[in-house]
């Protein structure tokens, strides 16, 4: 027999899901029969005195006690879940991204070169939903919950991502992500060339394109696409001569009102200011040459900004994160 207080993590869910979670390895049918034959008993909230069985539908409630009357070796069986992936020593998640955390947020400043989620079972290679998972491992105390991304980048922009601790603090947040509203998402990037204005706004809507084979999955079309609004503004400018060209790069802010896929990329590239070293968007020429002359590896994109309404400090949150190494050093040899 296993005896367990329900914490805040694991409250306000039915409890057939819950036992769903926490018994992975269990069929739907196994678990009402556990029910149905009294294998599980919940004592609610601490107010009453006896264990009582309870239907699947009962929400569960913080604090409530539950008592699951299986023996050591079938619990152990049925609760076995799939194996966290062990993280390289090198590979490990580096306190030093870490932009902000307290007891429900942990904000990270993501390197490039990574994906946030597994793509693969198989790949050896780590992500960052792994290097959280290890990095929080202690600190965890549910038993079906676990931290998860409120949003995502991709693999080759760096810069904040936000990785929730709590679960209803994490579903209040995602709809506001969903909502675009009350969540504000600045970025930093080096474009190709000058801008046609300071500042300016894009408006052209975004189509993708199903059953894409590469990553070039979006395009413009402003009859079928979805709305999608991007504000830039110059930062600085950059013009420099090398054997080949005269070129000029621009260092910008960008602002983004909705949040389409490969909006920022498409969008720059639509004006002849494609991101740097996009490999999809943009000439594959100077990519190499950028790779080459001035070991820049990846797309100059960052998230830098973000300004949201922390639900559990009740107040609203900004926090930046520092442009990365890569592209402060790239800057500095093109200038010099």
């Amino acid at each position: 027999m296993k005896q367990f207080k329900i914490t805040e993590n694991d409250a306000n869910q039915r409890l057939d899901k819950f036992l769903k979670k926490l018994f992975p390895r269990a069929t739907r049918s196994l678990i009402y029969k556990f029910n149905r034959k009294d294998k599980i008993k919940i004592k609610f909230n601490g107010s009453e005195w006896k264990f009582k069985k309870r239907d699947n539908e009962y929400k569960l409630q913080f604090w409530d006690e539950i008592k699951i009357f299986l023996s050591d070796k079938d619990f152990d069986e049925l609760s076995k879940k799939e194996e966290v992936k062990k993280v390289n020593k090198n590979d490990k998640f580096n306190k030093k991204d870490i932009v902000y955390e307290d007891n429900d947020l942990l904000v990270i400043n993501k390197n490039s070169g990574i994906n946030v989620h597994p793509w693969d079972h198989k790949t050896k290679e780590s992500n960052v939903i792994a290097q959280v998972q290890d990095y929080l491992w202690d600190k965890l105390n549910s038993l079906t919950f676990k931290p998860s991304l409120i949003h995502r980048i991709d693999r080759d922009t760096s810069g904040i991502l936000m990785i929730w601790k709590t679960k209803n603090l994490l579903t209040r947040l995602v709809n506001d992500f969903k909502d675009h509203k009350k969540v504000k998402k600045t970025y930093y990037a080096i474009v190709l060339w000058k801008l046609p204005k300071r500042k300016g706004t894009i408006k052209d809507k975004l189509l993708r394109i199903e059953n894409a084979k590469n990553e070039n999955k979006v395009k413009i079309d402003n009859d079928l696409g979805q709305t999608a609004i991007t504000h830039y503004h110059t930062l600085k400018e950059h013009i420099f001569q090398t054997e080949q060209w005269v070129l000029i790069l621009t260092e910008v802010e960008i602002e983004i009102e909705t949040w389409r896929m490969h909006q920022i990329r498409v969008h720059m590239a639509s004006l002849w200011n494609p991101i740097l070293w996009d490999k999809t968007y943009w000439n594959k020429k100077l990519n190499s040459f950028f790779e080459r002359n001035y070991w820049l590896k990846r797309q100059a994109l960052h998230a830098w900004k973000i300004e949201f309404l922390h639900y559990g400090r009740d107040k609203k949150m900004k926090f930046e994160a520092r442009i990365k190494d890569d592209l402060v050093k790239f800057i500095e040899k093109i200038k010099s």
